[in-house]
């Protein structure tokens, strides 16, 4: 991380990481993902053919899959945030798997930034770079703030900022259904473990409890961001349609 950058493992990633011209060097195991390499090779990134125990030996994953490659740190400044219609906030969230998942459905989900505060998981963690599957060459992700001057930035775009918990005073269907959610929306998530603290909730316009129908006790991270995001971009449809 000193020279910012960072290590981008597995064809998905390399992929992602070549598209937008984001690979410095590529390493990779003779005659597997032949394609990739020849790409990198010509979009002019260093490439270099290594012994499969050295590739091993440089992995993070127990089976490596036969590439890995060095690409420059991609978290931008909040200060570069750009004003958006859809924002996920990870405060405090340090498991990098449930980080990159986010990430991922935020990508799917089409919104527009993902930045996770001070306390966070670094989005470059090896694991986290893994679960996003490419999301993370997708939209700009922001790393390191403090959860009250995120709130403040988004504020100031008019952003609206609704954070998530078991006991929310406000329901996801009846807010979704009195047209709440078709306003900008930043949504914060906390860890699966402890959930928001008080300070965060305090700093929400809303505090939302998705409804749960079953008698499951509550939905892990990644549900509820998919099931609060996707409602989201649903009633967006309508305030946003797409340009022709």
């Amino acid at each position: 991380m000193a020279e910012r950058r960072f290590v981008v493992e597995g064809p998905q990633a390399v992929r992602e990481a070549l598209a937008v011209g984001g690979l410095l060097e590529l390493f990779y195991e003779a005659g597997r993902h032949d394609d990739l390499v020849a790409q990198a090779g010509a979009a002019g990134t260093t490439v270099t053919e290594v012994s499969a125990p050295v590739l091993a030996a440089m992995a993070d994953t127990v089976t490596p899959q036969g590439l890995i490659g060095v690409a420059p740190l991609l978290s931008v400044d909040l200060s570069a945030l750009p004003v958006a219609r859809l924002v996920v906030v990870l405060d405090a969230v340090n498991d990098p798997g449930n980080a990159g998942t986010v990430i991922r459905t935020a990508d799917a989900a089409g919104a527009d930034a993902v930045v996770l505060t001070d306390g966070s998981v670094d989005p470059h963690n090896a694991k986290c770079v893994r679960a996003t599957a490419g999301s993370l060459w997708h939209l700009p992700v922001v790393s390191g703030p403090a959860l009250v001057d995120v709130v403040r930035r988004l504020r100031a775009d008019g952003v609206q900022v609704l954070a998530t918990a078991g006991d929310g005073r406000d329901d996801l269907d009846e807010i979704a259904d009195a047209g709440v959610l078709a306003a900008p929306t930043a949504w914060v998530f906390g860890s699966e473990a402890a959930g928001l603290s008080p300070d965060a909730l305090s700093l929400a316009d809303r505090v939302v409890r998705i409804p749960i129908r079953g008698r499951a006790e509550s939905l892990n991270l990644s549900a509820a961001a998919a099931v609060c995001l996707y409602a989201t971009a649903r009633a967006h449809r309508a305030s946003f349609p797409p340009e022709a």
